[in-house]
C-alpha cells in the first residue's frame, strides 16, 4: 500500500493496482475499457451501460468486474477511479452523481467536460473539492506530430507569431439527410470534433479570446454543423477556425494548424510536420519515423499515452496536463463561440 497526498487530502492506494470503472460501453467505452485491461497495474473492475446487450457481452469479456445498469451499483467496490465516457450531454449529471455519492476522486471523462461552461466550472470546483486527480480526454495532446510542434513553439523558431489557421474536418454526417437528429445527439460540431483543435491551440498559444463568428445549422433547425470563427490573443496573434463533421472523402477525422511567424510557417497535422522558415528548403517529420510505439495499440497511440498519465497521476498524486481545471478554458471558448453566433440571429 500506498500513501498519497492530493491537494492536502492523504488517500490509500495499492501501488499494485488501481481499479477502475467504466461508464458508458459506446465506442470510447469498449476502447478504454479494453485499452486499461492491457495495464499490469489497473484492473477494470466495474463497468456500467443502460444497454442490455452491452452489459450481456462487458460480462463476457470482463468476467472478474461488476456489470450494472446504475452509478448505484459501483457503491462499495473499492473503485479508485471511474472513466465518463458517455456522450457529452450526460457528463455533468453522471460526474456530479459520482462526487455527490463519494463513489471515487479520481475521474477521467472524454472531452468535451461538459455542455456548458457554468457547469463544467461547477465540476471544477467539486473535484478541487474532492481531492482527487481528474482528465478531459484530449488526447491529441499526446500525438508525437502535435508534441514536435509544441517543442518547436517554445524554440521559438518561428520568430514572433503572426497568425494560425486550424481546422478540424470529418465525413460522419456527410450523407446525413436534411432534418436528421443524429448530431444533436453528440453535442454538436463545436464540441466533438472542435474541441481538440482548440485545446491545442490553447496549449500551443493560451488565453485566446473570440472574435467572430459563424455557424451553419445545415442538418437539422439549432444543429451545429459548419462552424467558422476568429481569435486573437493578448500579444497580437491572430488565429481562424474551421470546423465541420459533413466534409465528404475524410474516412478518419483530421485536425491540423498552420502557424504563421515573422521566420516562417508551422504547419503540423496527425500525420507530418512541416517547418518553412524564410529563405530554407522546408524540413519535414514524419509520424511513421517518430518513434510512435506504445505498449498496446487500440484506436491509436495517444489514447494509450494518455491512459498512461492518467493513471500515473493517480499512483504519483501529480496533475496531469488536460485536468478539468487546465482545459477549462476550451469550454469557455466553446461558449463563447455560441454566444457570439446567437448575437447575430
Amino acid at each position: 500500500m500506498i500513501v498519497c497526498k492530493f491537494w492536502g487530502v492523504f488517500v490509500v492506494l495499492d501501488a499494485d493496482r488501481v481499479r477502475v470503472g467504466i461508464v458508458g460501453l459506446g465506442k470510447m467505452g469498449i476502447m478504454h475499457a479494453c485499452l486499461l485491461s492491457t495495464f499490469a497495474n489497473v484492473e477494470v473492475g466495474a463497468l456500467c451501460d443502460k444497454s442490455r446487450l452491452m452489459r450481456k457481452i462487458a460480462k463476457r469479456a470482463f468476467s472478474g468486474a461488476q456489470v450494472t445498469d446504475t452509478l448505484e451499483g459501483f457503491s462499495g467496490l473499492d473503485l479508485d477511479a471511474v472513466y465518463v465516457l458517455t456522450p457529452i450531454p450526460s457528463h455533468y449529471s453522471i460526474i456530479k452523481q459520482i462526487y455527490g455519492a463519494g463513489l471515487v476522486k479520481n475521474v477521467f471523462v472524454e472531452k468535451t467536460l461538459t455542455s456548458n461552461y457554468s457547469h463544467s466550472a461547477e465540476l471544477c470546483s467539486l473535484s478541487e473539492h474532492q481531492g482527487g486527480i481528474t482528465m478531459v480526454g484530449y488526447m491529441k495532446r499526446f500525438g508525437v506530430t502535435f508534441n514536435q510542434a509544441k517543442q518547436l513553439l517554445e524554440k521559438q523558431v518561428l520568430g514572433e507569431l503572426v497568425s494560425f489557421e486550424a481546422y478540424a474536418f470529418s465525413s460522419d454526417f456527410a450523407d446525413v439527410p436534411v432534418g436528421s437528429v443524429l448530431s444533436k445527439a453528440r453535442g454538436g460540431v463545436i464540441e466533438d470534433l472542435g474541441s481538440h483543435v482548440v485545446d491545442l491551440a490553447e496549449w500551443f498559444f493560451g488565453d485566446l479570446q473570440v472574435a467572430e463568428t459563424k455557424v451553419n445549422s445545415q442538418i437539422s433547425l439549432g444543429s451545429e454543423d459548419d462552424i467558422g470563427f476568429s481569435v486573437t490573443n493578448k500579444e497580437g496573434l491572430r488565429g481562424h477556425f474551421e470546423v465541420s463533421w459533413r466534409k465528404n472523402n475524410y474516412r478518419m477525422p483530421e485536425f491540423g494548424l498552420s502557424i504563421q511567424g515573422t521566420k516562417g510557417v508551422l504547419d503540423v497535422n496527425d500525420d507530418e510536420v512541416k517547418l518553412s522558415l524564410n529563405g530554407s528548403v522546408p524540413k519535414r517529420w514524419y509520424r511513421h519515423d517518430m518513434a510512435d510505439n506504445v505498449g498496446f495499440l487500440l484506436g491509436g497511440p495517444e489514447y494509450y499515452r494518455e491512459n498512461q498519465q492518467f493513471i500515473q497521476a493517480i499512483i504519483g498524486g501529480e496533475a496531469p496536463e488536460s485536468s478539468f481545471r487546465s482545459t477549462l478554458k476550451v469550454d469557455y471558448i466553446l461558449e463563447q463561440v455560441r454566444q457570439r453566433a446567437n448575437e447575430k440571429v
